[in-house]
């Protein structure tokens, strides 16, 4: 069957975000993705069940639900595998979207690296100039950032000017972090802490009583302590930060990198069997991709 431009890109956003979320969509979400009237919506959904490619849920909760068939109609893999890849705006991911496939079309080219973004989701809701993040795709990590400078809304997808490609590293972070950690106990003081960051040229350093991570102690935090006027005999158990951030040793290190972000932080303690047994800071990611 013929679908109509419109009718693809509401079956495609449909599919999206049924994959997304595991239940029925209200036409109104669909809407608000496409940027298209709600009522739009209804009446092409109500076309769309009458050839069989989308179910009606009643009640409250209900909303719509792609078929078997519209997978077929699309061509889509029924699996939910192709749409993991992520993409991004401006930092924040677009919801309802994902990337189906890249195809560079410039890539020899000495100065411009073009390529071609195929989105499973609307190509609507993006914009000329608008800068996005591909990525990290699944198998090779791959992260894309580049400038919308036209689009496809046929074939939903975006011409983009690449601005950087990189392969995010596969291994864990245990490659990375530093080791034998050089750690602190609860019954040193802010003198001893304060030695050792010169004596090892570090910024910080985990609190650690019989063998259980219990804090970390920053040189952020002496001098906050020290503002406060606590002398340098104080123990560290009065300016540690106790809610330390954790990960095991085995994480891909692009996974710990939002983290890093989200939490504010400079520093995460490597952990094994539960135990501390690394330091990953920012300048252990730096040295690995200073671009990030």
């Amino acid at each position: 069957m013929e679908l109509s431009l419109i009718q693809k890109d509401i079956l495609i956003t449909l599919i999206t975000l049924y994959h997304q979320q595991s239940h029925s969509i209200k036409g109104e979400e669909i809407a608000d993705l496409i940027l298209r009237n709600p009522g739009t919506v209804r009446n092409q959904m109500q076309s769309l069940k009458a050839v069989g490619l989308v179910d009606g849920v009643p009640g409250p909760k209900g909303g719509y639900i792609p078929t078997e068939l519209a997978y077929k109609e699309l061509n889509l893999n029924t699996s939910g595998t192709d749409y993991d890849v992520p993409i991004s705006r401006d930092g924040e991911e677009v919801r309802g979207v994902h990337v189906q496939e890249i195809d560079f079309t410039t890539l020899c080219h000495p100065d411009i690296c073009h390529a071609v973004i195929k989105l499973v989701g609307s190509s609507k809701i993006f914009e000329i100039g608008d800068k996005i993040t591909i990525g990290p795709t699944p198998v090779n990590k791959l992260l894309i950032r580049g400038e919308v400078f036209g689009k496809d809304e046929a074939k939903q997808s975006l011409l983009i000017a690449t601005s950087e490609m990189i392969s995010l590293p596969k291994q864990p972070i245990r490659a990375y972090m530093s080791t034998p950690l050089l750690s602190l106990t609860g019954t040193l003081t802010i003198r001893d802490a304060v030695s050792l960051f010169s004596r090892k040229h570090i910024h910080g350093a985990p609190v650690i009583d019989s063998g259980n991570l219990s804090g970390i102690v920053t040189m952020s935090d002496i001098t906050k302590a020290l503002d406060r006027g606590l002398p340098l005999d104080s123990p560290l158990t009065a300016i540690m930060t106790k809610e330390v951030v954790e990960a095991p040793a085995d994480i891909k290190l692009f996974e710990v990198i939002r983290r890093f972000k989200e939490r504010e932080i400079g520093r995460l303690i490597v952990t094994e069997n539960g135990k501390p047994v690394g330091i990953l800071t920012q300048s252990d990611i730096i040295r690995v991709f200073p671009s990030l």
